[in-house]
């Protein structure tokens, strides 16, 4: 048997450090094995996936130094590998279970389903369907069909037993099959869920381990359970902790910056980034050198030294380890390049240079002028944010622009700009003077170079821990729907 495993990830936004922590492990652990390792994008959630993402994902995980056997953008014996362009081999296994009894078309409206949960979380109940449209006999699911009534197509779910989870570092789990809800299968559009469309990529793929969020802990039952309705041999399972911050919560935007493309930007080398995810997955033996490369990673990469409880994300540590990179790995000439491939790449330094050029008088002015483009954090004197904007309106503005900035489908000066006109509408304030603020926190100061410009060189991640960091100068966030 070839071991084969797989990550697929979902392109709904910026790549997240937490994919390439499961890459890795999943690369490491075919690769120490003799393997292949396959790369499938997710993108059943076509509302919020975009080509941007998908292409920043295989960018960034490309930078990391991750390499697929298969996938996408190389091809293989498997796909297609997107699953958007695999809908007709999902409708081929959902009429299988429909044929034998498995699954059950739901006709029940949005509406009905938000009366049902409201009933249940009065009643102190978990939320689950109910199964009313179970009760439906096939004279009735045909009149409602002809109707043309949507509908979607939910999995039947034992009433008693226990489904065991075998879980390669955490041995046996029990779900009782009362606790697993029938989850939806097929959507009223005709596209999977994630839950169907991941358990046949993954048989027909041949995937043989996977391994994953802890997140996807209670989702097994489900998974195993279409494996056994569709006579299939699921593969070995092991669900991976979360990465932590220091305070032991969930790594979150919130608190930290999650995405790879941040730390890309703020010039942390690729090596150095998966060197210390490496050392999450599996930590530095007694009077072993800290510092090794992916190779050395696949060779001494061991399952059951894959900790349980959440590895915690210490930016600290990231650091000491880029610095040993940068100082004892990388001769004058290595550094050099990388250096120019980090920040002056032709196509950057002439936008850079359109941008800067009607600003100076002299060559040297460049200097100060455009160092905030080079910088990670930059120093910001909260009395200088305000401007012409009241305490509130500041804390308002700074909120709703990280909100707003997270939910922008694409990054570009265009897009930033209509951010910074809704915001003023909603202030009732002039564009220039919502903007002024934005101006010091993201560059320093008062005048620059064009902001919504500069904001979209920088990158979203990079723009949003200025923007972060303002807020928390200004008092914390107003009291706005704010990012997670």
């Amino acid at each position: 048997m070839t071991v084969r495993t797989r990550i697929a990830p979902s392109p709904t936004g910026d790549p997240h450090v937490g994919t390439a922590y499961v890459g890795l492990i999943n690369y490491c652990f075919a690769k120490k094995h003799g393997g292949e390792f396959i790369l499938r994008i997710e993108d059943t959630d076509q509302q919020r996936s975009t080509a941007e993402s998908e292409r920043a994902i295989l960018e960034t995980l490309h930078w990391c130094g991750l390499t697929w056997d298969e996938g996408p953008d190389v091809g293989g014996p498997h796909g297609p590998y997107r699953q958007s362009e695999r809908s007709a081999i999902y409708r081929t296994y959902v009429d299988k279970l429909l044929a034998a009894g498995h699954a059950f078309k739901c006709f029940c409206t949005p509406q009905r389903l938000e009366e049902m949960r409201v009933a249940q979380r009065a009643a102190g109940q978990p939320s689950h369907y109910d199964g009313l449209c179970l009760t439906y006999d096939a004279a009735e699911v045909a009149r409602r069909e002809a109707a043309g009534e949507p509908f979607v197509v939910r999995m039947k779910v034992p009433n008693d037993g226990v489904c065991v989870v075998s879980d390669l570092r955490r041995g046996d789990i029990e779900f009782e099959y009362k606790s697993v809800d029938m989850q939806v299968l097929m959507k009223s559009d005709g596209l999977p869920t994630y839950h169907l469309a991941n358990v046949v990529d993954d048989h027909l793929m041949e995937i043989t381990h996977v391994f994953r969020g802890e997140e996807w802990v209670s989702s097994a039952p489900k998974h195993l359970l279409l494996y056994r309705y569709l006579g299939w041999e699921p593969p070995k399972l092991m669900h991976l902790p979360l990465l932590r911050n220091p305070d032991k919560s969930k790594l979150s935007k919130r608190k930290n910056p999650t995405g790879i493309l941040f730390y890309q930007r703020m010039g942390y080398l690729p090596e150095a980034l998966m060197n210390f995810l490496g050392l999450l997955a599996n930590a530095a033996r007694e009077g072993e050198d800290e510092l090794m490369d992916l190779a050395h990673m696949v060779k001494r990469f061991e399952v059951e030294h894959v900790p349980i409880g959440g590895p915690v994300f210490d930016v600290a540590k990231l650091d000491w380890i880029n610095a040993r990179y940068i100082r004892e790995r990388l001769d004058a000439a290595t550094f050099v390049e990388r250096v120019r491939r980090w920040a002056i790449t032709g196509e950057r330094l002439e936008r850079i240079a359109g941008l800067a050029q009607p600003r100076i008088e002299r060559l040297s002015d460049l200097g100060l002028l455009l160092a905030f483009l080079f910088a990670g954090r930059i120093p910001v004197r909260v009395e200088e944010l305000r401007g012409k904007l009241a305490e509130n309106e500041l804390r308002s503005a700074l909120t709703m622009a990280l909100a707003d900035f997270d939910a922008l489908p694409a990054w570009n000066a265009f897009a930033i700009e209509g951010v910074f006109k809704r915001i003023a509408e909603a202030l009732g304030k002039k564009p220039r003077d919502v903007a002024r603020p934005f101006y010091v926190a993201i560059t320093g100061s008062s005048t620059s170079i064009p902001l919504y410009d500069s904001m979209e060189l920088l990158g979203r991640d990079i723009v949003r821990e200025r923007l972060r960091n303002a807020l928390a100068l200004a008092g914390g966030p107003a009291k706005l729907e704010v990012p997670a």
